[in-house]
């Protein structure tokens, strides 16, 4: 980052009525989403940012500490203040909930099962909040636990957001991750709903179980950093020795 001045003011209108230490993160916030700090980079020291903001120390720090409780930016005690990354390890306990029964966390792998440039129906449209015009890549992958296939996965991506990601070979395990390096596109929060289902003949071929089995459907909602919805994806999860955890904090 250059040692100019920052670009932009806290007095815009869009931040005028919020409190100063909130308009501070808000600006950090806008900052890292335009990418004047890569993920896992050190941001200037609370002195040099209130210097920057003509704020005082405590201000900053105030703002660091909102951005830290909403995983926005991670403190390292006496090392800095860091832009959050989702390594694979952020993305087994923060975004795969699926553990098998009796065991600890572990991250699955993901076998891709297909990827494609699609026309949303209306279900996916009104989750990402689509025109009939728009399209979305679809991928379709089955991940694999202890070496058992525990959930099939169909995801859909606003192509506007991950331009020629349907025509990729290289899709990793994590996407998280790879939707941060590759598209710019962080993710903030994510929205779960859960309900049990039977298992199709297709969903039986895949998984490797029989038809008409109890399996758990989760639909998530994904937001990125500045509140744009990125993701939505359909997950059917088996439940014969799988449970769903969440930890809320």
């Amino acid at each position: 980052m250059s040692s100019s001045q920052f670009d932009h003011k806290l007095s815009g209108p869009s931040l005028a009525f919020q409190p100063l230490y909130q308009q501070v993160a808000e600006y950090i916030k806008q900052l890292i989403v335009e990418r004047r700090w890569q993920p896992g980079e050190m941001l200037p020291s609370e002195f040099r940012l209130a210097d920057e903001f003509n704020v005082s120390q405590g201000t900053v720090r105030k703002a660091l500490t909102l951005l830290t409780d909403t995983k926005i930016v991670t403190r390292r005690q006496g090392v800095g203040t860091f832009v959050s990354e989702h390594t694979a390890q952020d993305a087994l306990f923060r975004f795969f909930p699926l553990q098998a029964d009796g065991k600890g966390a572990d991250l699955p792998k993901a076998e891709l099962l297909g990827i494609e440039l699609i026309s949303p129906d209306k279900n996916v449209q009104t989750a990402l909040n689509l025109s009939g015009k728009e399209r979305v890549t679809k991928l379709e992958r089955r991940r694999i636990l202890d070496n058992e296939f525990c959930m099939l996965e169909t995801i859909f991506l606003p192509a506007k957001y991950f331009a020629g990601m349907h025509e990729r070979k290289d899709i990793p395990h994590t996407l998280y991750h790879f939707y941060q390096t590759d598209f710019n596109q962080t993710v903030f929060k994510t929205r779960d709903g859960i309900k049990a289902v039977l298992a199709s003949d297709n969903d039986a071929k895949l998984l490797q179980i029989k038809a008409g089995e109890p399996l758990l459907l989760v639909t998530r909602v994904t937001e990125s950093i500045d509140g744009k919805l990125i993701e939505y994806r359909e997950s059917k999860c088996r439940s014969d020795h799988y449970h769903y955890q969440v930890e809320l904090d």
